[in-house]
């Protein structure tokens, strides 16, 4: 590395130390999904910046989806999956193979790479010490009209208690979007809402999104960010944003509501794009406050 390289490289780690002073001992919830989980170098950048964040004093909570991971065992199962407003609808089988890929192989996966980098991270659904407790899911789709997605699940209450837990301990937890009721039956959850609610519950500095575009974009396809919660309900009724955007914007709302500082969406698709949204000024997609 010659003399120029060394004096950018301490310029980048320099103007970072703001961003990690304000950060420090503040909880910032990500939720992993899209590019990110499928493609092996923004994999290992992922769990990069993640671990960077703890060891920096952050206490990042990771909540992850899987939804092409688990549209590859339904193809081999034979089933054609269906969704309704970015929702997928979740019969018996289907809710098997959700509890065998998210909590399984995807789940212990995030796990294993953040423990590679030097992380302490553990893996988690929702049945685990109670953490995500839930209730059947009926969707309302206008004009008195509703539709049964199954196993498909809302949350009604976050044992914040056990993450409070693992973050003090500077343990990572990295939660797969699986809750039940309490008369034992398992919901599947999209993680764009429970990784609000673990945010609203927590209290948390930031929530993030990593997404497949570059944050949310007008019917122009340009970029969108700064916006508070009346433009962004205004992008919504006007078909802006519609099908799988929706559960995204929607819990970033509602988190930002309860008491989130921050909700950011932003390109998983960009190598180490969750540092670059925390330690730089222009970050990498939308904020919303």
């Amino acid at each position: 590395m010659n003399d120029k390289s060394k004096s950018l490289t301490a310029d980048v780690l320099t103007a970072a130390l703001p961003y990690i002073q304000r950060y420090q001992g503040q909880t910032i919830v990500i939720k992993y999904g899209g590019n990110a989980m499928l493609d092996d170098q923004l994999k290992s950048s992922f769990a990069r910046d993640i671990v960077l964040m703890s060891l920096v004093g952050i206490k990042p909570i990771v909540v992850h989806g899987g939804g092409p991971q688990i549209e590859e065992q339904l193809d081999k199962l034979g089933k054609k999956s269906v969704f309704v407003q970015g929702m997928r609808v979740t019969d018996n089988d289907t809710m098997s193979s959700v509890e065998m890929v998210l909590g399984g192989s995807v789940n212990k996966e995030i796990v294993q790479r953040l423990n590679v980098q030097g992380g302490r991270a553990v893996g988690l659904t929702g049945k685990d010490a109670s953490l995500i407790q839930s209730e059947k899911l009926i969707l309302d789709v206008g004009t008195d009209s509703a539709v049964d997605l199954g196993h498909v699940g809302k949350v009604i209450a976050i044992n914040d208690q056990i993450l409070r837990l693992l973050s003090k301990s500077s343990y990572i937890p990295v939660i797969a979007p699986i809750g039940f009721d309490n008369s034992g039956n398992s919901y599947n959850i999209n993680a764009d809402v429970v990784a609000g609610k673990i945010a609203e519950v927590l209290g948390a500095e930031k929530l993030i999104y990593l997404t497949n575009t570059p944050g949310l974009l007008d019917s122009s396809n340009n970029l969108l960010t700064g916006l508070n919660a009346s433009q962004v309900k205004e992008l919504i009724n006007t078909g802006v944003v519609h099908s799988g955007m929706l559960p995204k914007i929607n819990s970033a709302l509602e988190a930002v509501a309860g008491g989130v500082k921050r909700a950011h969406i932003i390109d998983g698709r960009v190598n180490h794009a969750v540092l670059l949204e925390l330690f730089t000024d222009d970050g990498v997609g939308t904020l919303i406050e």
